[in-house]
Order: structure tokens, then C-alpha cells, then sequence
């Protein structure tokens, strides 16, 4: 079964040059962006429900755009001034990168993991006299809570937004050859919204573990995974898959 159409179960990349445009051009097929999930910031009420007081901390653990996005909303809500000696522990160098959107970089105390939460242990452990704050959203990996513990820091999680399942009805007649997926999320929203599907010829692309496990236990068949030593990134994975079977 060749492949001519493809859904990425995310939002479509911004930038002209993505890994996918390459995808489309070399082997003429259709990609589209959808995603099967969105996020939804909660209230102020319901963080003070939590127990928190932004007063009380003096470093903030980010660990994706969306929770520098919501920790900032937050703070706006609670009319809270973030003081100029917070410091910011960022799991990665695209999520310190997009803290430029709230604070004058070169003025901040700013510390960047590599890509992993693991890579900022080194910096934890030099500052463990800090009170941390971990705003995330209501699905949480357990390496983060556990790595935070196992090193005994004065820390508290807030759930400053959370995943919500988006109305997919709009595709209940499109059928497409490959259905791509980044999380477990994404397989719950397919049988949320079609818990008829019935797989047949369609493709399933998964990326990551947990997303096979997820898929496999829905009585999925993953056709192409990634990352693999071999295709590392999805693109590559897909363009290795289609240039098999549209010879």
C-alpha cells in the first residue's frame, strides 16, 4: 500500500524549512497538522486551591514553553511581581531560549539543562538552598517528581494548566494512509473521539515508549517507530517507510 496522505497529530511547524516540507517535496505526498490535544491553562483560584503563594519560592523549574507561558499568566493573575533574583532552571536551551518572551535574558540568573531533565541535576545540586517551584500540567512524567525527591530539595509542584482532548468530529470521513503520533495522549484522543476505529490499512507512526505502549495496548499496529539508531527523528523514520513502499 503506497503512501500518499499523512495527519501529524501536532500543530503544524512554523518555520518555512521544517524537517516535513523536505518530507513533501522529495516524496510528493500530503501531510497535514491537527493536533489531537490542546492545553488549557486553569485559574488563579484554583492554584491558590493548591496551596501556593508565588511569594514563597525563589526558583522556578521549567521544563516547557507551555510552563513559562502559564507560570507568567499566572503571576499576571495574582498581580505578582517576579523579582529580579528569581532564578530559572530550564530543561533545556529552546525552553530558556523562549523565556526571552518575559525577562531581559543577559539580567536573569538563568541555568540550562542540555535536553534532558536528568542534565540539570549538577546545577540542583549547587544550588539546593533554593525553594523551587515546578508549575506543569496535570500529566506529569515520574522521572521529574522522583529525580526533585531523590535529591532533597525544598520543591512543590503547581498545576498551572492542563492537557485537554480536542474535537476531532470534523474528521470522522477523511481517511488518511498514516496517522502519526508523539504521546499517549494522542492514542487516547484517536479512541476518545473514534471509538469505533477500526485500523486496517492505515498506517500508525509512533514516536517514543510510552506512545508504543500506549498503542499496542489499544490493539494498535505500530507500522513505523522512532527514534530508532537509524532514524533518530520521526521525518526520517517516515521517509525511510515510504520510500519502501512507494517504489
Amino acid at each position: 500500500m503506497k503512501v500518499k496522505t499523512i495527519l501529524v497529530s501536532q500543530p503544524e511547524p512554523k518555520m518555512d524549512n521544517s524537517p516535513y516540507s523536505r518530507l513533501i517535496e522529495k516524496e510528493k505526498v500530503k501531510v497535514d497538522f491537527r493536533p489531537f490535544i490542546h492545553v488549557e491553562g486553569v485559574n488563579a483560584k484554583i492554584v491558590r486551591e493548591q496551596k501556593i503563594d508565588l511569594n514563597d519560592f525563589t526558583a522556578i523549574i521549567l521544563t516547557s514553553r507551555n510552563a513559562v507561558d502559564h507560570f507568567f499568566r499566572i503571576a499576571e493573575e495574582m498581580r505578582f511581581k517576579v523579582p529580579d533574583s528569581m532564578k530559572y532552571f530550564c530543561q533545556s536551551e529552546a525552553v530558556a531560549y523562549y523565556l526571552q518572551k518575559y525577562v531581559v535574558y543577559r539580567k536573569r540568573k538563568i541555568y540550562v539543562g542540555k535536553r534532558l531533565f536528568s542534565d540539570l541535576t549538577p546545577m540542583f545540586k549547587k544550588y539546593k538552598e533554593e525553594k523551587f517551584l515546578l508549575p506543569s500540567s496535570d500529566s506529569l512524567k515520574p522521572i521529574v517528581p522522583k529525580a526533585l525527591d531523590d535529591l532533597k530539595l525544598d520543591w512543590k509542584r503547581g498545576v498551572f494548566y492542563r492537557t485537554v482532548i480536542s474535537d476531532l468530529s470534523d474528521l470522522k470521513e477523511v481517511y488518511y494512509d498514516v496517522l502519526v503520533f508523539f504521546s499517549p495522549s494522542g492514542i487516547e484522543s484517536l479512541l476518545k473521539n473514534f471509538p469505533d476505529f477500526e485500523q486496517n490499512d492505515t498506517r500508525i507512526a509512533v514516536f517514543g515508549n510510552s506512545t508504543v505502549k500506549a498503542a499496542t495496548e489499544a490493539g494498535l499496529r505500530c507500522d513505523i517507530k522512532a527514534p530508532t539508531p537509524e532514524t533518530p527523528s520521526m521525518t526520517m523514520a517516515l521517509q525511510k517507510y515510504i520510500t519502501s513502499v512507494n517504489k
